[in-house]
């Protein structure tokens, strides 16, 4: 299985033209079987979503088309509004589209509380696998990288990918490229990892967009402060012999 990272900049609260600007690079790059989006890619990283949330499912229709089109899976968060009894909920939601049209989704369970995600957001409660083509996915949001026991591969909900999609600010970029190393490592699993490059109101990012294998060891990277896309395989017979060979998830607690 091929996958690509599409690290690009976001224009503020513009869908339409960041669906666009993710579009042409999708189609600029070589064919993969997934391809995976920044941290709320339509519209950049908000905790005041009034306003900037999607209410009507426009990312997720241009996922589905998409993904049908090039008979792939994509993938990335977008803030999402709801109507509830209360008046509107909003969740950083994680889509993961397949091209049947189908998705399932993953609402980030860590809301950023030192940027005031909590205060906006509703928090997402469970874990969430998704299975496709024979390979198996853990969807995560950002700040869920600084928490590895949420994550911890087991025997009762085992994955072979880990993604993690973000708005990693390029002040803390050190701390990012140092656990998502770390997750690789102590889960025996890939791990993509995509953030955004460019400017907002608040932060710069750098990108620094990678997929590591179970060694730790980069086998795609994007570079530094561009918009990109970069591919590597999921080579699932070596991982499934490491595993055998020096079974580590055994042993844990």
């Amino acid at each position: 299985m091929k996958i690509s990272i599409v690290q690009n900049d976001i224009k503020w609260g513009e869908p339409e033209t960041n669906r666009q600007s993710f579009e042409s690079l999708i189609r600029k790059a070589e064919k993969s079987d997934v391809y995976v989006l920044p941290e709320m890619f339509s519209t950049g990283f908000a905790t005041n979503p009034a306003g900037l949330a999607e209410t009507d499912g426009g990312s997720l229709k241009w996922m589905q088309a998409l993904a049908c089109e090039l008979d792939a899976a994509i993938c990335g968060s977008v803030a999402v509004g709801e109507c509830a009894e209360n008046g509107m909920v909003y969740y950083n939601r994680f889509y993961f589209v397949k091209p049947d049209g189908s998705y399932a989704y993953y609402d980030k369970h860590h809301l950023f509380t030192y940027g005031g995600e909590h205060k906006a957001f509703v928090k997402g409660g469970e874990r969430v696998v998704v299975e496709f083509r024979g390979v198996k996915f853990l969807l995560q949001i950002c700040y869920d990288l600084r928490f590895p026991v949420f994550v911890r591969n087991n025997e009762e909900e085992k994955y072979d990918v880990l993604i993690y999609v973000a708005s990693w600010p390029v002040t803390r970029i050190n701390v990012w490229n140092t656990l998502v190393h770390a997750r690789a490592i102590e889960n025996q699993c890939y791990v993509v990892a995509v953030n955004r490059v460019g400017e907002d109101a608040n932060c710069t990012y750098n990108g620094s967009s990678v997929i590591v294998d179970a060694y730790g060891r980069n086998v795609a990277e994007c570079p530094l402060s561009e918009a990109a896309v970069a591919a590597a395989d999921v080579d699932m017979e070596r991982l499934m012999s490491f595993r055998r060979k020096f079974p580590v998830l055994e042993d844990a607690d």
